[in-house]
């Protein structure tokens, strides 16, 4: 991964969220304020922005220039949560100007336990999290067959996402509505599942590149 690849990451994560603008903004209805997908939308554009133009290198910094971009474009809540996550991964990659997959890995690793750490938010709670984390675990722990390692991941965070259906929310507007949440799968942790589901369409298209 250097500079270049992580602006085709972006890219995808990009198009992914804007295919999903309007089920994100759907799902947000149900119990928040219906700006989900239009906060994603603009915010993962915003961050592949930042990359594509970008004439720096380090990953690192790259990636702190694009969790700026992000936030400055979603202004929300989430938009919050992802940014320390880009901070997160920023920081593990710092001087470096390509990091093979297993770092990759682990600087994914790292984003979710900033966003864990500054936002006291754990599995369980009806959030993000309940998709970022185990489709994180899922990345680390196949980070050395990486095939296996997106599509793991990929069905963890939506396995993840899915859980939520039955959690009561416990953090934000969401919470709100107590017992009146469950029932409905959070759209953050939807946005977390897409997320996944975008960086596995990213790497087989690049392993059917590298084969042809």
């Amino acid at each position: 991964m250097d500079r270049g690849r992580l602006a085709e990451l972006m890219a995808e994560l990009s198009k992914v969220m804007k295919e999903n603008r309007d089920y994100l903004v759907e799902l947000d209805q149900r119990n928040g304020d219906g700006d989900l997908g239009i906060s994603m939308d603009d915010g993962f554009r915003a961050a592949f922005q930042a990359v594509d133009g970008a004439e720096e290198r380090d990953l690192g910094k790259v990636l702190a220039k694009a969790g700026k971009a992000f936030n400055e474009a979603a202004p929300s809540s989430l938009g919050t949560i992802l940014t320390m996550g880009f901070m997160g991964m920023g920081k593990y990659l710092k001087g470096k100007e390509n990091a093979g997959f297993a770092e990759m890995a682990e600087a994914l690793r790292a984003g979710v336990a900033a966003i864990m750490e500054k936002t006291g938010t754990r599995p369980g709670e009806k959030t993000v999290i309940d998709a970022l984390w185990p489709g994180m675990e899922a990345m680390v722990l196949w980070k050395d067959d990486e095939a296996k390692a997106v599509s793991e991941a990929r069905r963890a965070a939506a396995e993840g996402a899915e859980k939520t259906r039955q959690m009561k929310p416990v953090h934000g507007r969401a919470a709100y509505y107590g017992e009146k949440g469950i029932g409905l799968v959070d759209g953050g942790a939807e946005a977390g599942r897409l997320i996944f589901e975008a960086v596995e369409k990213f790497w087989f298209r690049g392993a059917a590149g590298e084969g042809e």
